[in-house]
């Protein structure tokens, strides 16, 4: 389903099409899911599933919140890379697929927000750090989900994983100011 969606779009992407790419038959379809929508709500939670465990395994080495995020955005970005199509279905077209699919986005971005308070707490606890705004990690999570978005419905395949260095900026610079995401920019393009 996701790759059917990713490729195709959810809108022409119909139970016909997802059959003719497994080889299932539409009875063994229907035994599982009441309609597209199901499937792919479906899909999505596995999809999600399968980024965010990526993710956590790259970013449990890490020591501190820098080194995960680091860790985490290039597992994700390099997932991305790999599987656009899987990515345009995750981000892109969420967004016709209805409320109950973008309810379930909306939860993946709390996740996403979750983490990156993490990084206003911990910057609170080094001298001469400037205080993040509360709004912080929501700007910072949507604003990669934008950047994300964009790229993956424009299909740039292959291309994400040379974000990093942006977005290590993006995310460290409301915590830990000017100097260490210029830092974080430079060690992504060495």
């Amino acid at each position: 389903m996701l790759e059917a969606v990713g490729d195709d779009g959810y809108e022409a992407t119909s139970v016909r099409s997802v059959l003719a790419r497994t080889g299932l038959y539409r009875q063994a379809f229907y035994d599982h899911f009441s309609s597209k929508e199901e499937c792919y709500l479906a899909a999505y939670d596995s999809g999600v599933a399968r980024i965010e465990a990526a993710v956590r395994v790259a970013a449990a080495g890490g020591e501190s919140w820098l080194e995960r995020l680091r860790a985490g955005l290039t597992a994700l970005l390099e997932f991305l890379d790999a599987e656009p199509a899987i990515g345009r279905a995750l981000v892109v077209e969420v967004h016709p697929a209805g409320p109950a699919a973008l309810a379930k986005r909306d939860a993946a971005m709390a996740r996403a927000r979750d983490f990156l308070a993490a990084g206003r707490a911990e910057a609170a606890g080094v001298p001469g750090t400037p205080t993040a705004p509360k709004i912080a990690p929501e700007a910072i999570a949507s604003g990669i989900h934008v950047v994300l978005h964009s790229r993956l419905a424009a299909r740039s395949n292959g291309e994400l994983r040379q974000l990093l260095p942006e977005f290590m900026f993006v995310a460290v610079l409301p915590y830990f100011g000017t100097e260490a995401a210029h830092a974080e920019m430079q060690r992504g393009t060495a």
